[in-house]
């Protein structure tokens, strides 16, 4: 743990205010976090895991510094339309339609692989997971009362909120609705009261009358039959987390997570309609987002055909941890242009302080060695202040490799506490991180442990030429081998 005479305070970047601030969650040692969760129409790419695990390091870091996290993070399963939209297909139907299933199943099945993949990640497990399917009651609640208080009208195809009623639209984004116009990510209806307006809720009428996923108006049941029905609709995609968060953590929050992509208009329309409901302001103290990550000069995208999934990297020989260590090695605020140089290099940092926690379980305290606060207080609590400005993971990880080696240099001189506060140090650093813990060992194939014993019989016989070769076949078939003074190890590269 860090050291108590360390900075206490934890500054973050605020997107809505733009400057780094002060954290002080409005309970004393409990923090209330929502995290923006996957629409589960495909298996989710590498690059939407780059918000999630930036949300995770948030998280893991403030358990570390000693507060209770109460963590959601949603999933969304319908009203999520095509490019963001009002009108139009839902993300998860038009899946449904391509495999020739419900799509429910569709969204179970993309769910489960998505669980599958953060648990791969040691990404950990939230408070709640709200589905948007199950929270249908409380979004057409919030409608309610947003139409009561004025803020929200209906018309023939939905229920639509009123940004022109809401002054501090746009303050999260810069979008305000002086520099709004009728562009790519703004509809025109005519019977729309501004461009800008999004619906809260829509009607199985029209384009929309094809929607499978779809609930009576305003009692909330679900409703099987399809075709024009201006009593069944679906909730907009904007007013599903505010439900889910509300529900879960009250009208006000201390922390919200997602990647840059949602900020507008999606964050933003959460902020208008939450704070419009509920009366209350701020809807959350402190808004946190991640950089997109970019392949080459363009952005990671589904709709580009451009992404990675996790069983990508997989096959191509990596540990799902290797990505998690690339891309937190980054700061949240730098866009990352992803490289497999990157993802080499994420793997043989992370194996080098792997190789390092084992060793120091090997250590032996010697007598009049330094003590605890000869390493505590000039390491953990460098590696505390960095990470308390602003989640500073690249200054964190050097002053990590730092003290690597002061440990290696000074392992013969240090005390019984002083032992100890190194292997405290590095806990924290698991704790934090989530990428250096033990995984499960691959087994080896026969034939390349039969491989391994051919070349250590060609090093004892000094024919390195020979043990070269057998080195580049082991590579060749994806494992590499090492040389260590207890023997040759064999690893999937």
């Amino acid at each position: 743990m860090p050291s108590s005479d360390a900075p206490s305070t934890l500054h973050l970047y605020n997107t809505l205010t733009k400057h780094e601030e002060e954290f002080h969650p409005m309970k004393e040692g409990e923090v209330t976090m929502y995290t923006c969760g996957p629409t589960v129409y495909g298996r989710p790419h590498i690059g939407n895991y780059s918000s999630f695990l930036m949300a995770d390091l948030l998280r893991r870091w403030l358990q570390v510094s000693g507060y209770k996290v109460k963590h959601v993070k949603n999933i969304t399963d319908v009203g999520h339309l095509v490019a963001d939209r009002d009108e139009g297909e839902d993300k998860v139907e038009k899946q449904a339609k391509a495999e020739q299933v419900d799509p429910l199943t569709i969204a179970r099945k993309y769910e489960e692989q998505y669980r599958e993949d953060e648990l791969s990640l040691g990404i950990l497990e939230p408070f709640a997971r709200p589905r948007a399917t199950e929270t249908i009651r409380e979004m057409i609640a919030i409608i309610a009362a947003l139409l009561k208080k004025g803020y929200a009208y209906e018309t023939g195809d939905g229920i639509y909120f009123s940004v022109e009623k809401f002054p501090r639209y746009g303050a999260l984004s810069g979008n305000t609705l002086e520099n709004l116009s009728a562009g790519a990510r703004v509809e025109v209806k005519e019977e729309k009261h501004h461009p800008a307006d999004f619906a809260l809720w829509k009607k199985c009428v029209g384009e929309n009358s094809r929607h499978l996923l779809r609930w009576s108006y305003p009692e909330g049941e679900r409703i099987s039959t399809t075709g024009e029905d201006a009593s069944a609709g679906f909730p907009g995609w904007h007013i599903e987390c505010s439900a889910m968060s509300t529900k879960f953590l009250g009208s006000q929050i201390d922390l919200h997570t997602g990647g840059e992509d949602n900020i507008f208009p999606h964050h933003e329309c959460e902020i208008a309609q939450s704070e419009a409901a509920s009366g209350l302001r701020p809807f959350v103290r402190i808004w946190v987002h991640r950089r997109r990550i970019d392949l080459g000069a363009k952005k990671m995208s589904k709709s580009l055909g451009n992404v990675f999934t996790l069983p990508d990297i997989v096959s191509k020989g990596y540990s799902p941890l290797d990505l998690r260590y690339y891309f937190l090695s980054v700061h949240y605020r730098t866009q990352l242009k992803f490289a497999w140089k990157g993802m080499d290099d994420a793997r043989k940092a992370r194996r080098r302080v792997m190789e390092w926690m084992h060793e120091t379980e090997t250590w032996l305290p010697q007598e009049g060695g330094k003590n605890a606060e000869g390493v505590r207080d000039p390491w953990m609590q460098k590696f505390a202040d960095v990470m308390r400005s602003d989640l500073n993971t690249p200054a964190a990880l050097a002053v990590l490799f730092d003290f690597l080696s002061w440990s290696r240099l000074n392992k013969a001189s240090l005390s019984a506490s002083g032992l100890e506060a190194v292997h405290s140090f590095a806990q924290m650093v698991r704790e934090t991180f989530g990428c250096f813990e033990e995984e499960a060992r691959e087994e080896i194939p026969a034939d390349i442990l039969a491989l391994v014993a051919q070349r250590e019989e060609a090093r004892k016989a000094k024919d390195f030429v020979g043990s070269d070769a057998l080195r580049g076949k082991i590579r060749a078939r994806g494992f590499e081998v090492r040389d260590l003074p207890e023997g040759p190890k064999v690893e999937r590269l």
